[in-house]
């Protein structure tokens, strides 16, 4: 098994990554909703027909493919048509098989419509450029989370395949979502993200009136939106994977 598919490999690689959520999270939360950066020409920008958040996140996307980020396995865009890498090519081999699963449509979509309203005060404050540079942030940490279920599926796989085999060929969706499932430790993961949310919510002190996030918010996210589209990327990953 690649050394990247172990498991301990695994679990230090989410357990970063949630530090990084909640760090981006709590950036997102200390402003307003200001909803209008998510609607089309909600705020103009010249030669641009998108969303100011589209117009921010299409324009960092675009700076990082040129030095090789969407070549790596575990990063997936949010737009397509990207600049070609600057650098040249090489080659580090990929644990997990090639496929096109991507649902970073539906994570934008959950995260405007969903997340930033659950995280953040309702209103506007002007805070546009602010806010976008925390929901990109936002957007490609929890995005990186998700799409890493093709790494965890992948490790699953190949340390049961005769459990597996016969749930993919009958393309039996539910049971490998139950076969991939872990209730206990789900909610090990949900505990040990609220207690570290709790503890950098008390350290970080900003200025009187500035909105924080419940650090319970962050066990919520998870919860109800992480940890179920990591799933669903595992099936279809397993369900390619024959």
């Amino acid at each position: 098994m690649h050394a990247s598919l172990k498991l301990e490999s695994i679990r230090s690689v989410l357990v970063r990554m949630e530090e990084t959520i909640i760090f981006a999270l709590l950036e997102r939360a200390q402003f307003k909703a200001n909803a209008v950066i998510y609607r089309t020409g909600g705020l103009a920008v010249p030669g641009f027909a998108g969303s100011f958040l589209d117009y921010l996140l299409h324009g960092t996307e675009a700076l990082h493919a040129t030095v090789r980020r969407y070549t790596s396995p575990d990063e997936y865009p949010f737009f397509t048509g990207l600049p070609a890498p600057i650098l040249p090519a090489i080659d580090l081999g990929s644990p997990i098989r090639k496929t096109g699963i991507n649902i970073n449509a539906k994570i934008k979509r959950v995260y405007e419509d969903e997340i930033v309203p659950f995280i953040c005060e309702p209103g506007d404050d002007q805070q546009y450029g602010s806010s976008a540079v925390a929901d990109v942030a936002s957007l490609q940490a929890v995005s990186k989370r998700v799409h890493y279920g093709m790494f965890v599926a992948e490790s699953k796989f190949l340390s049961d395949e005769n459990a597996f085999v016969p749930l993919i060929k009958a393309g039996d969706r539910d049971g490998l979502r139950a076969r991939i499932s872990d209730e206990a430790v789900e909610e090990r993961l949900f505990a040990r993200v609220a207690k570290k949310a709790a503890t950098y919510c008390q350290e970080i002190e900003g200025p009187p009136g500035v909105h924080k996030m419940r650090p319970d918010a962050v066990s919520d996210i998870y919860r109800r939106w992480i940890v179920p589209f990591t799933k669903d990327v595992e099936v279809d990953y397993l369900l390619q994977r024959l």
